[in-house]
């Protein structure tokens, strides 16, 4: 993980400590991470889904990466916003994720259940990015974690409702 030290490009005086910046944006780095490998799983998932759903599914993964593309850029430019730097290359996601690659080619009902997992991981990384927020009276970054929990979350249910 990189250190403050080595994100801080300037000061920042926006009411919210080095310190917290430096924690809120470590924890938004895990979310973007995360985010951005969901991001790639998903639009991996619209190009090679098949099978009898192959249109619903199809159009499903499509709201859904383009949804996530724009989540990436808001994400990122939260870090910035904070003083630090966002990271941006797969070295770095690698280190900071906690979803999965594909090592296989599952089928539609697989990609569907992968997605719910991977959903909720998200969900998972942005409530503990939440805690550094709160900690730092951060509203802009509780709410932008917010609306992310209320993404995934409803992303999540309507995947799983493929599964019942």
């Amino acid at each position: 993980m990189i250190t403050t030290e080595e994100r801080v490009k300037e000061e920042v005086n926006i009411g919210i400590s080095t310190v917290n910046r430096g924690a809120i944006a470590n924890e938004l780095s895990r979310v973007l991470a995360d985010s951005y490998v969901l991001y790639l799983k998903t639009h991996n998932y619209h190009w090679n889904v098949t099978g009898k759903f192959f249109h619903s599914l199809h159009e499903q993964f499509e709201e859904q990466y383009s949804e996530l593309a724009e989540a990436v850029d808001v994400i990122a430019e939260r870090i910035r916003a904070l003083g630090f730097r966002a990271p941006g290359t797969f070295k770095e996601y690698r280190e900071l994720t906690s979803i999965e690659e594909d090592a296989d080619q599952p089928d539609a009902m697989e990609m569907v259940r992968r997605l719910v997992v991977g959903n909720e991981q998200v969900l998972r990384t942005a409530r503990e990015a939440l805690k550094p927020a709160q900690k730092g009276e951060d509203e802009a970054t509780i709410d932008l974690l917010t609306q992310r929990l209320n993404t995934h979350s409803k992303t999540a249910w309507m995947l799983r409702s493929h599964l019942e």
